[in-house]
Order: structure tokens, then sequence, then C-alpha cells
């Protein structure tokens, strides 16, 4: 194995799409073959914006037995949930006090959500990017698989760890990001100028990882088409575009290769044939989430475990923070 260590995480905020699995949890899986990773449930994350108790706790419980059933192996990562592991919040406050004001102001996402829900313009919300950090910089993460809306995140943590490490000598890995390459970005269904979102306002053109067969066959039948007939992939043909990198994604072959096997089909029978790649791929899937879902117990059992695990990984790292900044901690 790689000693390369990975660092995820999502928010269980909203309901977890296709987005979300051709973006980052089918790469997920497969990184863990190859890295030591570190995946994580980002609850913490999710209460700087309004959110129903209830809501949160089922979301993450769905969003555990979705990696699962996805194929996140607990023995090949370690996968836990973020307020399980104290050292994240404790980290988060150092590293507050190790960022300029400045920095945090310029994020764009603060920005934009302040600006979205400007009656709950919170300090959680503005200092979210440092908590970000510490959940990275905890592991000694060398790569971190981001959207580009996280670039300016992942920019911030790099230049927190680069000042601590030089004020209070070598502390933090620098990490690096990744950026997958093909399919990384599935746009809605009904607006293909706009990226698919699992607390999309526009649901009807959004994809969940737990709708059933008709609802996506349903929702494939209305996507949004370009003017034409062609089946290609064009800057001007986006909701085609978008159509051709799902199949292409779903069927293992190049996006070049769907439209070869697209020749001459219409765009009605076009978008069932994509319907069906999904369903198909979602099928096993959502078997496996039921039985998954179902056992409450198991679920608790791998949260528990994997927080063991993350918080004798983080506490190493805490440690030395603490001795380096100047808190005491007796023997």
């Amino acid at each position: 194995m790689s000693e390369k260590i990975v660092y995820s995480a999502l928010k269980p905020t909203g309901d977890l799409q296709l987005g979300n699995y051709i973006g980052a949890l089918r790469n997920m899986v497969r990184m863990q073959d190859e890295h030591t990773c570190i995946y994580t449930i980002a609850d913490m994350h999710s209460i700087t914006v309004d959110c129903v108790p209830a809501d949160l706790r089922r979301r993450t419980y769905e969003f555990l037995a979705l990696f699962l059933a996805i194929g996140l192996d607990p023995n090949k990562s370690t996968l836990f949930l973020q307020s399980m592991v104290h050292q994240h919040a404790e980290l988060a406050w150092v590293l507050n006090c190790n960022t300029q004001f400045g920095e945090a102001r310029r994020m764009t996402q603060f920005k934009d959500k302040s600006a979205k829900n400007p009656e709950n313009v919170n300090v959680g919300l503005f200092s979210y990017p440092t908590l970000m950090a510490a959940d990275i910089l905890l592991y000694q993460a060398d790569l971190v698989p981001i959207g580009k809306d996280q670039k300016q995140h992942l920019e911030l943590a790099r230049t927190i760890a680069e000042r601590f490490n030089h004020r209070y000598s070598p502390t933090f890995v620098v990490p690096d990001g990744i950026f997958n390459t093909h399919g990384a970005k599935i746009q809605n269904l009904l607006d293909p100028t706009a990226k698919m979102g699992k607390t999309d306002d526009n649901a009807g053109g959004v994809v969940f990882l737990l709708d059933d067969p008709d609802t996506i066959m349903r929702k494939f039948k209305r996507a949004v088409t370009d003017c034409g007939n062609e089946i290609v992939a064009r800057a001007d043909k986006p909701g085609i575009t978008n159509l051709l990198t799902i199949y292409s994604v779903m069927k293992g072959i190049t996006v070049k290769e769907a439209e070869q096997h697209f020749v001459g089909v219409g765009y009605g029978d076009f978008k069932m044939a994509v319907g069906q790649s999904v369903v198909d791929v979602l099928a096993p899937i959502q078997a496996r989430y039921r039985e998954l879902i179902a056992n409450k117990a198991y679920l608790d059992q791998v949260l528990k475990e994997g927080a063991q695990k993350a918080s004798y990984m983080a506490q190493k790292t805490l440690s030395k923070v603490y001795r380096k900044i100047g808190f005491v901690t007796p023997k």
C-alpha cells in the first residue's frame, strides 16, 4: 500500500446524489486500495446553516449505509463521524488563532452563503475553512480529493500549515489537491448549466442515489437536451454532453465510445438508455443499502471503531501541536 494519506469528507446536508457518486464516492472506493484513506461524515460542518436535528441524525446513518453499500470498507479505510473525534474542534481553535481575519473574509463560499442566508451569518460559517483545515491537517494528509468549489479552502489550509511550520518548526504535512478529470462535475438534468447538488433547489433534475427506478427513468425522460439531433459532446451542447458523461461513467467507457454507441439514435431513446444505465448501477447499491440501514447496531459499531482509529491518529498530531504552542500537558 502507498504511504500517501488521503483525507476526504462529505457533509450530511441534503441527500446523496449521482454527482456525489460520480465525482467523489466511486473514486473514494478506488483509492482505498491504493492509499491510506481517512473518510469522514462531516456533521460538524453541517450546522453552519439551519439544520433540523432529526434530519441530521437520519442523514448521518443514511450516508454511512450508502458509503458501505457503495464499497467503502472499514477494514481498509478509517471511516468515522467528525463530531465523535473531539480533536477536530480542538485543533480548529488553534488554527483560528493562526489564521488572519482577512484570509477568512476572502473565502467566496462565506460570501455566497452569507448572501443566501443573511438571517444566519454565524461565526461558524465564517470559520468553516479553519475547521476544514483542522480536518485535513490532523491526519497529516498528503492528498485531498476536492472539487473546484473547495480549491480556495484547500489553499487556505496549505497557507495555515506553512505558517505554523515556519513559526513553530515542521509540524504539518502541506497537502495537495486531487481533481477528478472525468465526470468530476455532473450537471442538473433540467439545467445543464448548473451543477447537480444534494441541496439543489431544482430537485427535479437531481438523481438521488435512493431514487427508485421509475423516478430515475422519469427524471431522465424529462432531461433537457439541445438543438439539432447529433449526440456528441460539445461546448454548445451542454445537455447532451452531460448525459454522455453520465452514460460513459456508468458503462466504464470513454465519452467518444459513448458517442459512437448512439450514432443515428434519437434523443428520446438516448435519454432512456442513459437512465437505464444509472438504474443498473444503482440497483445493487440500493439493495445493499436496505440491508445495512436496517442494522443500526452494525452501523453504530462501524462509527465507534472508526472514531477510535481516527482519535488515535488525531491525538498524535494534537499533542505535538499543543506542546509546540506552549500548552502544558502533565504526564
